[in-house]
């Protein structure tokens, strides 16, 4: 009884610990703005969970955008449009009665009559509007996206120049602007993109605001004489490493804080991408692309405070509530285990080590896996994948406790997918099995979606932890049987290896999200390898 209370006191304190330290506020420098000063402009879209700019039937209701600009008024003084379509054209009016300035958007891309409607409509709107409208960017990114030549697009930029009131540009990633430098004649100031996440070679948070200032003053060097609005720069919130680059709240508070003093100190003028996040963009960027707004998209809420302390994990209680609870479901079922039929089993001090590591793992992984897999998961098969690496995570540790305890072994593949083997064995030897058969199958999946197609995908590393962990401690603490080879087994740990090797050399070693991954399949894999001939 003393090891018990001694094993799960010890994990109890270590992942309370654990959690109290990942939800720990990060302290932040003074806010760069003055008392009641506003950001100078923000990106705005309307469009909230279950609404889609590419869904061509989404329409914006009146009174959502009312109620958005009513917050945004609070924050800032301008707003920055991409498009008039899908009810953005209500949006001059509407900022004008709060008091804002409207930086017009129009939206071009590779059909001509769509171009025509949306320049009719920008020239009307800024027309009519010209007391709210500071400026209309004619087109964005539309050079990277490779929709229109940069002779065309120069040719759009001044018809709509010769009929507006107001100053005219285009807005492009600012490495575009230096390969098409004749476009600044078009213009009348140039807007550049400084997005620093996104970069060919990613850039890490604390090192955002130094590159943002170098990449203004290499394109004013440039363009002498042209006036610079650095029109978007921001940070996400959450999302997959690049490199050394790492999505989180506190990252994004303290890029955004950089990027204000930056520009207050050097007198850029900076539109901050973005107002609110975007559910939508995670159709085409992942996690990430959902998660740059400054406000929530469900709650339309501020994420933080400038100048006071940022945590990553707000919701750490409730998570270390749920770790403890995680903790107890090990020693209950280890404690079952030991005490079945009213037979007492003696557990060793190796058997206790190995239980603790179970209650630790997933008392610290298994919420953490759940909070990921709310946040990642998108679309039926992004919910199912996540799901089931959740349940596996959920399972492994209870499960395996119960087997460490009975002094069963990690078996292969073979005695759940060999009848005869499956209708011979004991439960506590196929039930494990079947759990590293199901961990190993995502496994893959996700190891080979990271080598094939890496760029908007997330590292499963905290359901992996929590699932790998305890199937690990088996092989190496349960009992084994002679050695026969397993195909399937070592077809998988070479495929394993292999992503491995790949994913981190091309993630490089400045990404743990990935190196902590493939760590996992390494483990995974000699797991398996240890694993394929055990016989009860």
């Amino acid at each position: 009884m003393f090891r018990a209370i001694s094993t799960l006191g010890l994990a109890v304190i270590v992942v309370v610990s654990a959690w109290a330290w990942l939800g720990a506020p990060v302290a932040m420098p003074p806010s760069p703005l003055a008392a009641g000063e506003k950001l100078h402009c923000v990106s705005y879209a309307p469009f909230r969970n279950g609404q889609s700019p590419l869904d061509g039937g989404t329409v914006i209701p009146r009174a959502q955008i009312e109620e958005d600009l009513a917050r945004l008024a609070k924050v800032t003084g301008c707003v920055r449009t991409y498009a008039t379509e899908l009810g953005l054209s209500m949006v001059p009016e509407i900022a004008a009665q709060h008091g804002l300035k409207v930086l017009q958007g129009l939206w071009l891309g590779s059909e001509p009559a769509k171009n025509a409607v949306e320049i009719e409509t920008v020239v009307r709107l800024a027309n009519e509007h010209r007391d709210t409208i500071r400026g209309v960017v004619v087109g964005n990114e539309v050079l990277l996206r490779g929709e229109m030549s940069d002779i065309d697009l120069a040719d759009t930029i001044r018809k709509v120049k010769a009929q507006v009131p107001v100053p005219v540009t285009y807005a492009d990633v600012w490495e575009y602007w230096l390969r098409h430098r004749s476009l600044a004649a078009a213009v009348d100031f140039v807007t550049i993109h400084i997005l620093p996440y996104w970069e060919d070679f990613p850039v890490a948070a604390h090192d955002a605001g130094r590159h943002i200032d170098e990449i203004e003053r290499k394109v004013a060097a440039v363009f002498p004489g042209k006036e610079i609005l650095i029109g978007e720069a921001g940070w996400p919130s959450a999302g997959r490493m690049r490199e050394g680059a790492l999505p989180s709240p506190a990252n994004q508070a303290r890029v955004i804080h950089d990027l204000l003093e930056l520009a207050k100190r050097d007198g850029y003028r900076v539109n901050v991408i973005e107002a609110f996040d975007q559910p939508w963009k995670r159709r085409l960027e992942g996690t990430v692309g959902g998660h740059w707004g400054l406000l929530d998209a469900s709650s339309r809420e501020p994420k933080f405070v400038l100048g006071e302390a940022v945590s990553n994990r707000p919701l750490w209680i409730w998570q270390a509530i749920g770790g403890v609870l995680m903790v107890l479901a090990v020693g209950a079922s280890a404690h079952l285990a030991a005490h079945r039929r009213g037979a007492v089993i003696q557990v060793g001090w190796g058997g206790w080590a190995g239980l603790w590591v179970l209650a630790v793992s997933a008392g610290v992984f298994v919420p953490m896996a759940a909070e990921a897999a709310m946040l990642e998961s998108l679309g039926p098969g992004g919910w199912v994948r996540n799901g089931a690496l959740l349940a596996a995570a959920a399972a492994a540790a209870p499960l395996i406790a119960a087997a460490l305890v009975f002094g069963r072994p990690l078996e292969g593949f073979g005695v759940v997918l060999d009848s005869q083997q499956r209708l011979l064995t004991d439960f506590w030897i196929k039930a494990p099995a079947l759990l590293l058969a199901i961990v190993t199958v995502l496994a893959i999946q996700s190891a080979l979606g990271l080598v094939f197609d890496a760029r908007y995908k997330d590292f499963p590393f905290a359901a992996l932890s929590a699932a790998v962990l305890p199937l690990a401690v088996l092989a190496v603490s349960g009992s084994r049987g002679p050695r026969l080879d397993g195909i399937a087994e070592i077809a998988a740990a070479a495929v394993l290896v292999g992503s491995a090797i790949f994913v981190s050399l091309n993630e490089t070693f400045a990404n743990w999200q990935a190196q902590w991954t493939c760590v996992l399949w390494l483990v995974l894999a000699a797991t398996l390898l240890r694993a394929r001939g055990a016989r009860s």
